[in-house]
């Protein structure tokens, strides 16, 4: 092959005495320096250099304008740094390091070319087939070897070119890319970085939108490895707490239309209630994005929260101040060199020949023209070269000049400890080193720890990660002035000043970016499915209280939740109070009756020896008596408040004072029916119907009652209960438990149920006494008694019973029972007493002994009549009276007991008769 003068592998090759093709040879005009397209400085150590210094290209162009910040800024920084350390005794003594810097122009696939220039050196040639045009063999220029790359900036270029070095061993560190698939050890093995990756990045953002309580957020990334790895990042962290949920995330194309952003922010305002916007964009795309928030009328609507992409650059906020108030945004650490400052405002074309785009930065810095062939044509002013940085024009440092230095001291100190290992006490390079083995080289890289520029440490992990530590920025409007403020920093943890924050409303409360709004206390969450920080708020009813965020519960039986319904409290306790109505009108008359009945009770004793009270039976009468005081008394058990004493009164009085009364009354009934039944067969006096008789008889009776309640007390002792379903309302505030005596109603039924049998049994002898004469022995008195008894209990089991749901159960029930009981004793004691009294007090004339009469001759009168009434029934009423009459002319002895008969009280016990 006969090499006709192309230009190879960047002018390596030269052939002796011809001219190459394209070569300038007017002797006016200096020849073109031999790389043109890159910065060379010799020395011992080359280490190579990628850096965006001139922007993306347009309409096919590799490479666009000049990139003064990001481009020059970060160039010089290397080129200061290698200046230093050359400088420095102390780091790799007599070892001179060199660079070859090459322009990425900010696009991944250029600078891959670009980077084929590192590894020339290591590539094997086959010259054979190349000849010169004059015949001769041509002269390879020897490249050189670069053992470390510093570089590059955006994360899409640096992946690119670390596929390329890591087949060639070739260490990099990088001062800006931040992509978290760059921490993959397996696949960028080579590559090494001193800012922290976006993972870290992303877990700082979260933090702060879980700070400010925002859990509805959507995401915005540039289309490229640095936005859709952070983005995804921030996902995948926000899923795993979760805490936070993605409305929507969106993607700004590398090439977007017209009208893109208008469609980005109309596509945001789909889901409103998600203000906040996680940004992982270039600033040129947030500029744009901040514009069209601006033409659709959204300032303030959005909170914008962005990444080291924006930090604190003012270009993606110039004349878009408005709509950026408010923004929260991230950036590594960092400090200006105040070192570099000088060094910088220092350059001027004269002292800064070695950097080839120098002259660009010159003209684009300070508005002018160099020459002919300046880059700006248009430009009216001529460069005199006399202007200065910082004087003539702006000067702000860049904000990654501190990580180029880093960057490149790392790659130092690495060197300085594999030359002291490998050439101890070896001045400048030893054999070992003059062939670096790039592994070995990265194992010493990753093992660094020194202060760095900005006085930080500088340290690798094992993925050559270096750690995070951010500064948290927003941008502020104060008085017409708009400024970037630190409100915090993070460092594995956030540390934010919520009140140096500042918002576009002035409002002074925090703006919301939630899908719905915290539940108030006693509601939970019903979260929408595939949802989870959308939800909708479900009140707890009832007896439930909200147990936790998502759940209500239900209270312990005895407990209801409390006014705000997050936990329980127990149920207040009631029991029938002196002073309540439903107690007052039962006591009261429970009063009276034991005032009436002590009064009779008395009046008897101090009578006990009159006509009246002998007739009355005197030691029946104190049992009834007893037995009606019993009843009244029964009242005050049963409304006190419940206890194990007051339960025992309560099964003793409850059927004993009833007891008492009906079994004295049947023991008479019984008495009088025997008597009469035994008339009519003989005069002779039927058995145990003396005093003593009755007495046993009724204490009998008593004692049936009172085994009952022995073993009852032996079965289940008595103790008190809290009855929670007897007021268990629908509406826990009105839930009440009720103290009372563990008394069944069935144990009342069975308790009342002998007294009641009682009744019945007399009100039966009753009935079948009413055929006696008028007044004898009390059997019409107590006939009446006993039906009114049976009408008071009659209505009394309905009532009882009847209200057993109510919610004044407690209440009505107790009332009604101690009033039916005092109702049945005011009856026995009005009927069978109080005309007795009444005589005795008010007439005590009547209250006189009559003559006596024998018992038989009673009976024959009380027989007599009762024949008389059968024979009125079986004939006619003419017959009926002529028999009548003959009957009395005939027998004037029967007309005198028939007259005693209608008109006698007997005391059949004693044999008296009045």
């Amino acid at each position: 092959m006969i090499f006709d003068g192309v230009e190879c592998f960047a002018h390596t090759l030269h052939c002796k005495g011809t001219v190459l093709k394209g070569q300038r040879t007017d002797p006016l005009v200096p020849p073109a320096p031999e790389y043109a397209h890159s910065i060379r400085l010799d020395g011992d150590i080359i280490l190579g250099g990628l850096f965006p210094v001139h922007a993306r290209g347009e309409r096919g162009a590799p490479c666009g304008e000049l990139k003064k910040e990001k481009g020059i800024h970060r160039l010089e920084a290397m080129l200061f740094a290698i200046d230093l350390i050359n400088k420095d005794p102390d780091l790799l003594p007599n070892v001179t390091l060199g660079a070859r810097i090459l322009d990425t122009c900010s696009r991944d696939t250029y600078a891959l070319e670009q980077s084929l220039t590192f590894v020339q050196a290591l590539i094997e040639r086959d010259s054979t087939d190349v000849r010169c045009t004059s015949g001769e063999q041509p002269i390879f220029a020897k490249p050189d070897k670069i053992i470390g790359v510093i570089g590059a900036a955006a994360s899409s270029v640096s992946i690119m070119v670390a596929n390329i070095l890591r087949l060639f061993k070739i260490p990099q560190i990088s001062y800006a890319s931040t992509a978290p698939e760059l921490s993959d050890n397996t696949r960028y093995d080579f590559f090494s970085r001193v800012v922290p990756p976006d993972s870290y990045q992303a877990q700082a953002m979260l933090d702060i939108v879980t700070a400010m309580g925002w859990n509805y957020v959507s995401t915005l990334a540039s289309e490229g490895n640095y936005g859709e790895s952070g983005v995804e990042a921030f996902v995948q962290i926000s899923r795993e707490s979760g805490g936070v949920c993605i409305a929507q995330s969106l993607k700004i194309p590398r090439e977007p239309r017209l009208g893109e952003f208008d469609k980005i922010i109309l596509r945001l305002l789909e889901t409103p209630h998600a203000r906040a916007i996680v940004m992982f964009a270039n600033e040129d795309d947030i500029r744009r994005v901040l514009d069209a928030a601006k033409r659709n009328n959204q300032t303030g609507h959005f909170l914008w929260v962005g990444s080291d992409s924006w930090g604190s650059k003012i270009s993606p906020v110039v004349q878009q101040e408005s709509v950026a108030e408010g923004a929260i945004t991230i950036l590594p650490k960092r400090a200006s060199i105040e070192a570099f400052d000088r060094y910088f405002k220092s350059r001027s074309l004269s002292n800064n020949r070695r950097n080839v785009w120098f002259a660009e930065f010159w003209e684009e810095n300070f508005g002018c023209k160099l020459g002919m062939h300046g880059k700006r044509p248009g430009s009216p002013k001529k460069c005199t070269g006399l202007e200065k940085v910082g004087r003539d024009s702006t000067y702000e440092q860049e904000g990654k000049v501190q990580f180029v230095m880093d960057a490149v001291y790392a790659m130092a100190h690495a060197l300085h400890r594999m030359h002291r290992d490998l050439c101890s006490g070896y001045p400048g390079l030893c054999p070992r080193m003059s062939n670096i083995d790039g592994k070995e080289l990265l194992g010493y890289i990753r093992n660094v720890s020194f202060n760095g520029s900005a006085k930080t440490l500088v340290v690798f992990n094992e993925n050559g990660d270096a750690p995070g530590r951010y500064d948290i920025y927003q941008y502020q409007i104060t008085n017409g002035s708009a400024e970037y403020r630190i409100i915090g920093h993070w460092t594995d943890q956030l540390h934010l000043n919520m009140n140096a924050m500042q918002w576009a409303s002035r409002d002074s409360s925090m703006p919301a970016s939630v899908c719905s709004l915290p539940c108030q206390t006693g509601e939970r969450k019903k979260v929408v499915k595939g949802v989870p920080c959308c939800w909708h708020c479900e009140r707890c009813e009832g007896y439930h209280y909200q147990a936790s965020e998502f759940t209500c519960q239900l209270c312990p039986y005895e407990q209801r939740p409390d006014q705000n319904r997050t936990s329980c409290q127990p149920i207040p306790i009631i029991k029938l109070e002196w002073h309540s109505p439903w107690a007052v009108v039962p006591v009261f008359i429970a009063i009276l009756g034991i005032l009436a009945t002590t009064f009779v009770v008395v009046t008897f004793v101090r009578y006990n020896d009159t006509p009246i009270v002998r007739a009355s039976g005197r030691e029946m009468s104190y049992v009834l008596l007893t037995g009606i005081f019993l009843c009244y008394v029964t009242t005050f058990p049963m409304i006190a408040e419940p206890g194990v004493a007051v339960c025992s009164f309560r099964r003793i009085f409850l059927g004993l004072g009833m007891c008492f009364s009906y079994a004295a009354l049947l023991t008479k009934t019984n008495r009088i029916h025997r008597i009469f039944e035994q008339g009519k067969q003989s005069v002779a006096a039927p058995r145990f119907i003396s005093p003593a008789s009755q007495l046993v008889i009724t204490f009998s009776l008593i004692s049936v009652q009172l085994m009952g309640v022995f073993v009852w007390f032996v079965a289940d002792p008595p103790h008190t209960v809290v009855d929670y379903g007897e007021q268990r309302t629908q509406d826990p505030e009105n839930a009440r438990g009720v103290l009372k005596c563990d008394i069944s109603d069935l144990s009342l039924i069975c308790s009342l149920g002998y007294s009641i049998l009682l009744m019945v049994t007399c009100t039966v002898y009753a009935i079948k006494t009413r055929g006696v004469p008028e007044t004898f022995n009390e059997a019409k008195p107590i006939g009446f008694t006993m039906y009114t008894t049976c009408i008071i209990w009659l209505a009394f089991i309905p009532i009882f019973f009847g209200t057993a749901q109510s919610a004044e159960r407690m209440y009505i029930q107790t009332t009604t029972l101690t009033v039916s009981l005092s109702l049945s004793a005011s009856v026995s004691l009005g009927m069978l007493y109080m005309p007795k009294v009444y005589i005795i007090i008010l007439h005590p004339e009547q209250n006189v002994p009559k003559r006596k009469r024998s018992f038989k001759a009673i009976v024959t009168a009380a027989t007599m009549t009762n024949k008389l009434s059968q024979l009125a029934s079986e004939r006619p009423n003419g017959e009926v009276k002529t028999e009548l009459c003959e009957s009395v002319d005939n027998s004037s002895e029967y007309r005198h007991l028939l007259y005693q008969a209608q008109f006698v009280n007997v005391n059949v016990g004693r044999g008296s008769m009045t």
